[in-house]
């Protein structure tokens, strides 16, 4: 009840401040750019160059000409970001600024990330405790992403590494039909249908179909999927929005485990089945993830007094399956939460005004989990192993004002959260358990426009990241598990963020140069309590202190004749500042001398975050031909480590895609488009993504996840629009 009463006291307060009704100045002469609007960062609607944080806006036309099945394919112009494709599939391991490195392993990782919030249309795809699953991300039907890259503790609670919000709602009064076919190597095969229409004076009804199947390049990788998008938004009243909205998915990929360097020198299309290796067999045991959920969701719109009141509730049912590491396990979820803000502007004076939000998020998981002995004659289930129940909840409030006067915007937040985890055990009830984790994060932030389309800010942010529900889990190197069901040795990743940045817009008229827009930011992150993953991902342990250096920048230059160059650069400086091991956690086990004898690796880089990230995107639209679309991109990843002691390091590489786009009118709101694109076009060998801190045994190392080779794919989609 706490944060409840604690909302409702704000919200009062809120609505008792003595307001003129009249609205904020309207700026009609000024065009922004779309990437100028922004309504991630501060949960409402508000220009990004008034917003004291870095945010990348992308629109549907940035990452449409690709397969439109990872987040990779997406994210790659957002400074920052590094999104890097486990499989060539939706299976991503995601990093901003360093955070969500940790989230790629053997440990129930295989298909979601950590340390980065995800929203699809303003409901969380990101559970209590922190850790994202994809089924439901649909980039074909998303019309916008946006991202914040800045730590986002104060307003999204357990987010230090950031937002990524996605947008499926077409422009309201939308009125069309398109129908979509794709094909493309390896057996990679595409279809989609999405319709929307108008609904009442200003609002829209959409759904969006869409089914992918993929062999996969290396063996044991295949995945498919499908989704359904649905929503409708109609205005009731004047001041009164409602929206529903439906998804779901049923998902299925196979996991064919990490390679040792050798194994990928020499055949990185094989699955790992080393015998040598912990936990070899990925074929042998079938090891896959079957997932099939479903979310509905209902927002509310309406205003309340001189301010505007938004509830939103939703639902999400889950059924779960994997076979993992000799097990075939049953997951039966119910995920249930909401969330409730209130907003008020004011004119306080000339030139000066004021805007308070107030908010409560609420989210609560819990369920059956079953875990049975791996029949492997069927590769489904044996004798009943385990019967236990994980629960997690995750309760804030936060309260955020912001004061403009003139050129000067200045930002405070505050907000407290709670998370609480349940464990019960049916088998044993001696393992039963209960922790809170709490945590209070302020910000603040400062934002001078010199001009009305530039803007220098500086804000100072702390963060928390708490444990994922099976990072809670005990080390078993004693026998530890047997006795607890939550590691009391973790503690929340407390962070803190110092960030400078620049936003500008140019408009150059004639010339060979149109326009240029950039988006630049230095920034200094200290966390204490880092997760560290060991044995593949079976435990972890807190780090005791790391610090990250890093400097950003996104550029757009619009040049004479059609052509555009788009950038993204990321240059960052990790370090394990004050971290001291303990080998009977580590290796003990395969080198008993080892035991009671700790390692100080302070000093030494983060595992899982290269130094160097860029990419550059060349396109071409002819003047003379607007409907012809041609582009060229070239991604690069720096080196990086994939253990804390630095002894596995990963190669950087560079990729080359190639694409092109036309459009052909058929009749009155009828197109024909055409598509085709070439990927990683040099046939590059390359580390796609990486396990950290992987087992040491006879047969060495095995972290490595090979990149997909030289693909293509072709697609074609009939429009109609009306």
């Amino acid at each position: 009840m706490r944060p409840f009463i604690v909302f409702l006291c704000c919200a009062l307060l809120a609505a008792a401040q003595q307001s003129p009704k009249k609205k904020s100045p309207v700026r009609d002469t000024l065009q922004y750019n779309a990437s100028a609007v922004t309504v991630v960062a501060m949960r409402q609607p508000e220009y990004n160059l008034e917003v004291p944080l870095a945010i990348t806006v992308v629109p549907h036309e940035q990452f449409a000409l690709n397969r439109n099945y990872g987040l990779d394919e997406a994210l790659s112009l957002v400074p920052g970001a590094l999104v890097q494709s486990r499989t060539g599939n939706h299976d991503v391991r995601v990093l901003i600024r360093g955070f969500g490195a940790r989230g790629a392993g053997e440990r129930s990782n295989a298909g979601t990330s950590r340390g980065v919030r995800f929203y699809l249309d303003g409901f969380p795809e990101t559970e209590p405790d922190g850790r994202t699953a994809f089924d439901l991300l649909d980039l074909g039907a998303t019309q916008s992403i946006e991202v914040l890259r800045s730590n986002a503790s104060a307003l999204w609670g357990n987010a230090a590494g950031g937002v990524i919000s996605l947008n499926t709602v077409p422009p309201m009064g939308s009125r069309f039909a398109i129908a979509e076919l794709g094909s493309g190597s390896f057996g990679f095969l595409r279809s989609a249908l999405r319709l929307a229409s108008p609904l009442g004076s200003d609002g829209v009804v959409y759904v969006n179909l869409t089914n992918t199947s993929f062999d996969g390049w290396r063996e044991h990788s295949q995945s498919s999927n499908f989704q359904l998008t649905a929503g409708a938004v109609a205005q009731l009243a004047e001041r009164t929005r409602l929206g529903v909205f439906a998804v779901g998915a049923s998902n299925t990929f196979r996991i064919p485990g990490p390679l040792t360097e050798s194994e990928f020198q020499t055949n990185p299309q094989k699955a790992q089945d080393n015998p040598d290796i912990y936990n070899p067999t990925y074929v042998a045991r079938d090891e896959r993830r079957s997932n099939r959920l479903g979310r509905i969701g209902v927002r509310l719109e309406q205003g309340l007094g001189p301010g505007e009141l938004m509830v939103q509730l939703f639902a999400q049912p889950k059924f779960l399956q994997r076979s993992e590491r000799n097990t075939f396990r049953d997951f039966t979820r119910y995920h249930i939460g909401g969330s409730a803000t209130y907003t008020l502007s004011s004119e306080l004076g000339a030139d000066v005004r004021n805007r308070l939000l107030v908010g409560m998020d609420e989210q609560y998981q819990d369920g059956a989990i079953l875990f049975y002995a791996l029949d492997l004659a069927t590769n489904g289930r044996g004798l009943l192993r385990t019967n236990k129940r994980e629960g997690a909840e995750n309760t804030g409030v936060f309260v955020q004002n912001e004061l403009l006067w003139g050129a000067w915007s200045l930002t405070l937040g505050l907000r407290q959260d709670w998370l609480t985890y349940y464990y019960g055990d049916f088998l044993n009830p001696r393992l039963n358990d209960r922790r809170t984790f709490a945590q209070l994060s302020p910000k603040l932030g400062l934002t001078y426009r010199f001009t009305e389309l530039a803007s220098v800010y500086i804000n100072f942010g702390r963060g928390v990241e708490i444990p994922a529900g099976n990072e809670t889990d005990p080390p078993s190197v004693f026998g530890e598990d047997t006795v607890r069901a939550i590691n009391p040795l973790l503690e929340p990743i407390r962070s803190e963020t110092y960030e400078l940045g620049a936003k500008q817009i140019l408009p150059l008229g004639g010339g060979l140069l149109r326009a240029l827009s950039y988006d630049a930011a230095v920034y200094f992150i200290r966390t204490w309590n880092d997760l560290i993953p060991y044995r593949g991902g079976r435990f972890y342990l807190s780090a005791g202190r790391t610090e990250r250096l890093g400097a950003e920048l996104g550029l757009r230059a619009d040049f004479a004749e059609g052509i555009s160059l788009l950038g993204a650069l990321t240059v960052m400086e990790t370090s394990l500042a004050d971290y001291v091991v303990d080998s009977i956690y580590t290796q003990a086990r395969y080198n008993p001398a080892l035991e009671g004898k700790k390692a100080d690796l302070s000093g030494n880089a983060m595992p899982g975050v290269p130094r160097v990230a860029a990419t550059a995107r060349l396109q071409y639209v002819p003047t003379w031909l607007d409907r012809l679309r041609l582009e060229a991109e070239l991604r690069h990843v720096g080196s990086y480590y994939a253990d804390d002691r630095n002894v596995y390091a990963v190669p950087a590489y560079t990729v080359l895609d190639l694409g092109a786009r036309y459009e052909q009118p058929l009749w009155s709101g009828t197109s024909l488009v055409a598509e085709v694109r070439g990927m990683n076009l040099t046939d590059a060998r390359y580390v796609a993504s990486v396990w950290i801190n992987p087992d040491v045994t006879s047969a060495g190392a095995a972290y490595i996840e090979p990149g997909l080779p030289r693909n293509f794919l072709v697609r074609l989609l009939v429009r109609q629009s009306w």
